[in-house]
């Protein structure tokens, strides 16, 4: 069975590495396998459930209450029992007069102590108000409904709003950044496969060269040190190409790192066995006020300056009365609507709350000026933005075209280059040319193609960068 699985990773490992990728395959496989854009995607996730918290600060909100309460002793309303005096109807007063004794030597009412004495009582008796509370319940259902908040429900609406919008551009700058890091990537493989070419392409023509002079030292018509010159300059050219081939498996690496791939995939790239790449000057119009509608990076500093601007209105609110309706149905155990019964009872409340702010000592205003100061600084922020994005895109139109004239004038080199060792090596060959001559034009040869590679390479990341600058990708 581990035989079988084996087998099955070594084919699919070989099918991966077997594959042609082109640069747009290369840049939807680091899209789709990008762990920065899969956090950015999660947090505009993150985003629509607060606008959707936000939102519901509109409606009504509903909250249940309840609890419970164990008393170790019950409740009495009175310290002991008590004697409490009793009032007669008085037909001649019209009024109730309280029952005391009367001194019949005098006719006036008893005073012990200063105190009337009751002719007679009712007894209220302490157990007739005492009450088991050892166990209380109770729990109340309110509903809320803010009605006025100063403002502050729609403010946070609309950042909550704004925040999700933020998000998704914050989510497309990543995007933008890792498809100019795989074409950075694609190209360097690219550059780097070419020279490899070119370094091979070098090392047989030092080699076909060493064989030649090999045989001449042999008839007599070269000499020993002749041999060794072109000797050094093969062992230098072996390691130059060694040194190129660990820099095509280096950045195969990375390459297959941002696309998601394990990196020791090796996947053929389409344009690294074209000789010539077809650079071609794209035209460059630029209007900044479209380069800043296509920016994400302005955009979300557009987007950030409203944010702020919405943040002073919440500071705001915090000055503004603030009106809320409240309903509640409590109920408890024991009940107090008729007597303690120990028993669930309860009713329904209907109300309103109002809050003022009246005197802060300048807390709240200076709240309000303090989100006002930031918002200031996040509008300097987006003007010293786009002024450096016009340097920016200026700079990288001078040095695309800049680098277009370089590559043409690496053409003309190489063209000059190739002569240069045609005409050394028929000179050698018939005797009219020394081999330092030989040696010189193929080191030309080589540093003419390689400046052209280097060129080629050069204009297409200059036209990368200038797209990535005026929000083309």
């Amino acid at each position: 069975m581990r035989n079988i699985l084996f087998l099955a990773f070594c084919t699919v490992a070989m099918l991966v590495s077997a594959q042609v990728m082109t640069l747009d395959s290369c840049r939807n496989m680091a899209l789709r396998n990008n762990k920065e854009i899969q956090q950015a995607t999660l947090a505009i996730e993150k985003a629509g459930y607060q606008r959707k918290e936000a939102a519901a600060a509109y409606l009504p909100q509903f909250d249940l209450t309840a609890g419970y309460i164990y008393n170790s002793r019950k409740m009495s309303l009175i310290k002991e029992d008590q004697m409490l005096p009793t009032k007669s109807f008085n037909p001649q007063t019209g009024a109730y007069d309280y029952n005391l004794v009367i001194d019949p030597s005098t006719g006036y009412p008893v005073q012990v102590n200063g105190q009337y004495v009751p002719s007679m009582v009712a007894l209220l008796p302490k157990s007739g108000l005492t009450f088991n509370t050892h166990n209380l319940m109770g729990g109340a259902l309110t509903v809320t409904q803010p009605i006025y908040m100063g403002g502050k429900i729609t403010a946070m609406n609309q950042i909550t709003d704004l925040a999700q919008q933020l998000a998704r551009e914050m989510r497309e700058s990543k995007v933008e950044d890792v498809i100019y890091n795989v074409d950075a990537a694609y190209w360097q493989v690219v550059s780097l496969c070419a020279k490899q070419k070119l370094a091979r392409s070098y090392v047989n023509l030092l080699q076909s060269l060493d064989n030649d002079v090999k045989a001449m030292v042999s008839e007599g018509v070269a000499t020993r040190a002749n041999q060794l010159a072109v000797d050094v300059k093969l062992n230098e050219a072996n390691v130059d190409l060694t040194k190129v081939d660990n820099g095509v498996a280096l950045s195969r690496m990375l390459l297959a790192q941002l696309c998601g791939l394990p990196i020791n995939t090796v996947m053929t790239l389409v344009d690294e066995g074209r000789d010539d790449l077809g650079a071609a000057l794209a035209p460059t119009s630029i209007n900044m006020n479209d380069v800043y509608g296509k920016r994400h990076d302005v955009r979300s500093l557009e987007l950030a300056t409203k944010i702020y601007d919405q943040q002073v209105k919440v500071a705001r609110s915090e000055m503004m009365p603030k009106l809320a309706a409240v309903a509640a149905l409590h109920v408890t155990n024991p009940n107090s609507y008729n007597g303690f019964e120990n028993r669930f009872d309860g009713g329904f409340s209907i109300g309103a709350t109002l809050r003022m702010p009246l005197w802060h000592w300048g807390g709240l205003s200076n709240k309000v000026k303090a989100a006002q100061v930031d918002a200031n600084v996040k509008r300097l922020e987006l003007d010293d933005a786009k002024e450096k994005i016009e340097l920016q895109v200026n700079q990288a139109a001078f040095r695309y075209q800049e680098a277009f004239k370089t590559y043409e004038a690496t053409k003309t080199n190489l063209t000059q280059a190739d002569e240069n060792l045609r005409i050394a090596n028929v000179a050698y060959k018939e005797g009219m040319g020394t081999l330092d001559d030989v040696l010189t034009a193929q080191t030309a040869w080589l540093k003419a193609n390689s400046e052209k590679i280097d060129a080629e390479i050069d204009v297409q990341m200059c036209h990368e960068y200038l797209n990535k600058v005026m929000g083309n990708f």
